[in-house]
């Protein structure tokens, strides 16, 4: 099965909280929600404990988004801790949200070859997950795919990441993915990413799939901003076929700007 939701909390939610859009979520009869931690992470383990009960009371699937600040090619070593420090919080908290999963952005290149930015990427990782696993958290980490070409994440480096380090699975935003190669936007190009993903990753990568799913702006340097699915040529109509077709199971974060309208 696929669920959808919102990528936070719905605007239509009698409050901006996590608690209130869970029940919204529920209402919409959508099934999950990202909770965001886009700006850092500022929740305490009481209040995540509570979410946790409420979603699993009205049945809604967390997962969540780490901090943007992240970037494990930064050239600064403490820059580089801090980014670690930031997916180990969220990592943290999510677990016990109760999400299976968080999002983040990996790095940017910064001048650096694809190949050395990877090495650098996976070393950096491995050490956060040892770290989580000697805690016996079992979040797996999803690197996104990514919308712009300065940016680490094409879908080649996120389905090898998750190949080589148990404990990463992939986040395949397929807009990201159509605004920064200016293609990827047929129903055979769809097809071809989720025969990649079984390939590289077994059927199972399949079954537990972590999507991003919104309309699209983009230029020569790639994605400049989400738009409403309407307003985008993103083709959404052949994506959901094409997942449908290969039995996709997993979560559809929905990132347009209305949230909840797309979404459903």
């Amino acid at each position: 099965m696929l669920l959808f939701g919102p990528a936070g909390v719905p605007f239509s939610s009698k409050a901006p909280s996590s608690q209130a859009g869970i029940k919204r979520v529920a209402e919409l009869g959508l099934g999950c929600m990202e909770l965001q931690f886009v700006q850092g992470v500022k929740m305490s383990e009481n209040m995540a404990a509570s979410i946790a009960e409420l979603a699993t009371l009205h049945t809604v699937k967390l997962t969540a988004h780490a901090p943007y600040f992240i970037n494990l090619n930064a050239h600064d070593s403490a820059k580089i801790s801090a980014s670690q420090e930031r997916l180990l919080q969220t990592a943290r908290i999510a677990a016990i949200c109760g999400a299976e999963s968080i999002v983040f952005h990996a790095a940017f290149y910064l001048g650096n070859s694809p190949t050395e930015v990877y090495g650098v990427v996976k070393k950096y990782l491995a050490e956060v997950l040892e770290l989580l696993r000697k805690e016996g958290n079992g979040v797996l980490l999803r690197p996104e795919v990514t919308g712009k070409e300065s940016q680490f994440g094409s879908m080649q480096e996120v389905l090898d990441l998750s190949a080589e380090l148990d404990g990463v699975m992939p986040c395949i935003d397929f807009p990201h993915w159509h605004a920064r190669t200016g293609a990827a936007n047929s129903y055979h190009e769809f097809v071809d990413i989720l025969d990649q993903v079984e390939s590289r990753l077994g059927r199972t990568a399949l079954e537990n799939m972590h999507i991003h799913l919104s309309g699209i702006a983009y230029g020569k340097k790639g994605e400049s901003k989400h738009l409403l699915l309407q307003e985008s040529d993103f083709n959404y109509g052949d994506l959901l076929r094409a997942l449908k077709e290969h039995r996709a199971e997993g979560v559809v974060i929905c990132e347009s700007p209305n949230l909840e309208e797309d979404a459903l």
